[in-house]
């Protein structure tokens, strides 16, 4: 389906540009194919890397859209080459797929590891309270450890709880808009 869409040669008008450029799709206006890559990068497009300003405006352009996207680009009908087209959707599918695979790995070690924190403060705390409640003849070990348990106890579980509920949401935003980018339609079309 991606095949036909990426064939298609029928130019469109300013009109159908501007309802384009409206709609829920990402639309993005290219002069040339160069300006989807960047412009240090000096391999083909196969394994070229994507340019910032075009990530960053595709980042924009996706923060409100649901799954489902379609990512179309408008170039000139002069500079349009099929060929070239179909290897730069197979490099922008891989990279994003890449990252979204990246961002999820992230993510999930992010919460693993706040779990663990938390679990692990809960325990050191546990620990204190086992050592304060039997303690009958404080010994100096004894006193120290509780002083060292208890304030550890107290960090790890905080952390834990920073981790899962605050840091996630710091990673959160790049996993879905790789996600999504990673499923979205992608298209050229002729202006």
């Amino acid at each position: 389906m991606v095949e036909k869409r990426v064939v298609q040669n029928k130019p469109i008008t300013e009109e159908e540009k501007q309802k384009l450029l409206q709609l829920s799709e990402i639309s993005l206006i290219i002069d040339t194919y160069e300006d989807i890559f960047s412009d240090f990068d000096p391999r083909p497009f196969t394994e070229r890397a994507l340019s910032d300003d075009f990530l960053l405006e595709a980042r924009k352009a996706s923060r409100d859209k649901e799954e489902g996207i379609q990512l179309k680009f408008l170039i000139p009908k002069e500079l349009r080459n099929i060929e070239q087209e179909k290897r730069i959707v197979t490099r922008l599918r891989g990279h994003f797929k890449k990252h979204a695979e990246e961002k999820k790995k992230e993510f999930k070690d992010l919460i693993i590891q706040g779990i663990s924190f938390l679990l692990l403060g809960i325990l050191f705390m546990v620990l204190t309270t086992f050592i304060l409640f039997r303690q009958e003849n404080s010994s100096a070990f004894i006193t120290f450890l509780s002083v060292l348990f208890e304030p550890a106890g107290w960090f790890l579980f905080w952390e834990g709880l920073n981790l899962i509920i605050f840091e996630s949401k710091h990673k959160k935003p790049d996993y879905e808009f790789y996600n999504k980018m990673a499923q979205a339609e992608i298209t050229f079309l002729e202006h």
